[in-house]
């Protein structure tokens, strides 16, 4: 499917290990291609949170095992952190996981938007540091209108970064928008740094954190 927007990431395979490419086999039971999909199966739970761009799946994996009455949906494009969230539901007979293992808006691009989602994370998305790649950041005020129109009402918003310019960016489309308010209400507080995190202040740099809700505005 050609995209109507640039990939946010970069399209590659990286390596994989072998124990990967094993749990690799078990997607298929947990892959997820719709926001029907995703209502179908939130049914049997009280909530239902989204995690952008999992990474290494530590802290998806965390939030599902204590959290059994949240359905966790997790999107990821690198099959390395996918094939990690799939051992870790191995490992510990995780039930309340979906994973769309594809770009987040061809999720939420759809013309028909359905209100899924109680909370949404997205920890510290690719910077594309150099401002030749700036257009390539997913956090625009497009993608928040896409998020808006699959969220609940006063649904929590949070994101992280750690590239300052990236924070001033973020900072500035979210105060720009009309659709999100700024929160003092976590839907889940984190068990502390994941590993994007704690390489970015390894490196010297702050993490920047935004806090935002659902506000009832017209999309």
């Amino acid at each position: 499917m050609r995209l109507k927007f640039l990939p946010s990431f970069a399209k590659r395979r990286g390596r994989i290990t072998k124990s990967q490419e094993e749990n690799l086999k078990l997607l298929p039971n947990f892959s997820i291609k719709t926001l029907v999909d995703i209502q179908k199966a939130a049914l049997d739970f009280k909530y239902c949170c989204l995690e952008v761009g999992f990474g290494n799946a530590d802290s998806i994996g965390h939030d599902a095992l204590n959290n059994p009455e949240i359905l966790f949906v997790g999107s990821e494009v690198y099959m390395s952190g996918i094939g990690s969230l799939l051992r870790i539901i191995k490992d510990n007979n995780i039930n309340n996981v979906k994973i769309f293992s594809d770009d987040i808006r061809l999720l939420l691009d759809t013309k028909n938007p359905i209100e899924t989602f109680d909370a949404i994370k997205i920890i510290c998305p690719d910077p594309w540091p150099k401002e030749r790649h700036h257009k390539r950041r997913l956090i625009n005020n497009s993608f928040l209108e896409l998020l808006h129109r699959s969220m609940k009402q006063k649904a929590n918003l949070y994101i992280s970064t750690d590239w300052e310019n990236y924070a001033d960016s973020i900072n500035e489309t979210l105060h720009k928008s009309s659709l999100f308010d700024e929160s003092k209400s976590i839907f889940l507080e984190k068990k502390g740094l994941t590993k994007f995190e704690e390489r970015g202040q390894n490196e010297g740099r702050d993490i920047f954190k935004f806090n935002f809700q659902k506000g009832n505005h017209p999309s």
